[in-house]
């Protein structure tokens, strides 16, 4: 049967070869611990990421600053991801996964460093910036290791457990780090260090367990000359991967509207200056986003789709009524449901283009998502943000959710349309 021509807007096309010797028993075992310290690497360096969530209120009220600024932070972070994923999220297709998982874990706790010796605004933005630029160069490259970890430790099983833990470490690495920083800043001493000095010690665990972790890219014969990132899927494939793209996005703009939105609403409307709760929400949100991820692991992706964006239009309009008409309870369950939808977008999508992408090209194809995803993350809050200059927050709010709504719908009838076997 022929299959559909392969236009690469990118590299010249080179076959990654595998440095993975699947077989013998002790290579299996190997490759099989290995996934899951990829795993650890992948999960612990995301919630490092997401640590300051609920600490934006003690810097707000130690430096005085209001919710624009916090946007702007929160949105340097993701441009800092977006960049990096143009520009070296796909490297490790040759240069390897394993070496560019340890600089992204080196770039984070540089990051850490950062916040602990510089807590100013411009040492928060800077540090912001820096670890966007490390989960940048994780997020595809984890993904892909994950992957071909789990090949060659489970030769000719399905791919669903690789998926299930990449997604889950994902956005459950995203949750963790709210939770744990707002236990921490609520029960223990010196709220804006020793959040950071745990993690700083956990991401250095992750690097010594990189350094007995199997590689699996071999370096190519040739050197290969650098481009920035490109997509590189099969051109009948192509609206497929635009609509998980844009989905994906959708899926991160509530995460994003989420974690800018609910520390301050619950210590400025609700009257609830309670850092452990704040990080509880940012984590209700991101671990439904994981659970449902486990739930629908042996589910039809078209299903699994269909699921995660009707979830997520009930979750949203959850989220806005509970702004509108304030109520914790209300925040939370229409945060649980639009997080559980958008878990269930997101690990359809890394399917649609793990089944979509060139062999040779998967952590290219899936940094285009990521870098989807992040663009979804800063720039519809940063809209939200500047529209509340202008309109009432609730207003402003009202106006994002019938926007996304609407988006939604359009991403629904491309994902979802029955194509022909």
């Amino acid at each position: 049967m022929a299959t559909a021509p392969t236009r690469e807007i990118g590299y010249e096309r080179a076959e990654v070869r595998s440095a993975a010797r699947p077989g013998s028993p002790g290579s299996s075992r190997r490759h099989g611990i290995g996934f899951w310290l990829a795993g650890y690497v992948f999960a612990i360096t995301m919630a490092f990421s997401a640590v300051p969530a609920p600490l934006y209120v003690l810097y707000q009220a130690r430096d005085h600053f209001g919710a624009m600024l916090v946007t702007i932070i929160f949105s340097v972070y993701a441009l800092g991801v977006a960049v990096s994923l143009f520009l070296v999220g796909h490297v490790s297709d040759w240069l390897g996964r394993r070496r560019i998982l340890l600089i992204a874990v080196g770039v984070n706790m540089a990051a850490g460093l950062l916040f602990i010796g510089w807590p100013t605004i411009p040492g928060l933005i800077i540090g912001r910036v820096i670890s966007g630029v490390s989960i940048g160069m994780l997020s595809a490259t984890s993904t892909a290791y994950l992957s071909e970890l789990h090949a060659a430790a489970r030769p000719g099983a399905p791919r669903t457990r690789a998926e299930m833990v990449a997604a889950a470490a994902s956005l459950g690495g995203l949750g963790l780090g709210p939770l744990i920083a707002g236990l921490l800043a609520q029960y223990a001493g010196a709220p804006l260090q020793v959040p950071y000095l745990v993690f700083e010690a956990l991401m250095l665990v992750g690097c010594l367990a990189l350094a007995v972790t199997p590689e699996t890219v071999a370096p190519p014969e040739q050197r290969r000359r650098y481009r920035p990132q490109r997509i590189a899927v099969p051109a009948a494939s192509r609206a497929r991967f635009y609509a998980a793209s844009v989905a994906t996005a959708v899926a991160f703009a509530l995460f994003g509207l989420f974690t800018s939105l609910a520390p301050g609403f619950i210590a400025g409307t609700l009257h609830d200056g309670s850092h452990a709760l704040a990080g509880t929400a940012t984590f209700i949100v991101f671990g439904a986003a994981a659970l449902i991820q486990i739930a629908t692991s042996r589910t039809a992706l078209r299903r699994q789709l269909g699921v995660g964006l009707s979830l997520l239009a009930v979750g949203l309009i959850g989220v806005t009524v509970a702004i509108w008409n304030p109520s914790l309870p209300l925040l939370l369950t229409g945060g649980a449901l639009a997080g559980a939808g958008a878990g269930a977008v997101f690990k359809g999508s890394i399917s649609t283009v793990l089944d979509i992408a060139p062999a040779h090209a998967r952590s290219e194809a899936l940094a285009g998502l990521f870098l989807a995803a992040y663009l979804g993350l800063a720039v519809p809050v940063l809209g939200l943000g500047l529209a509340t200059q202008a309109f009432s927050a609730r207003t402003a709010l009202l106006g994002f959710s019938v926007v996304l709504a609407a988006v939604i719908a359009l991403v629904a009838r491309r994902l979802l349309a029955r194509r022909p076997a």
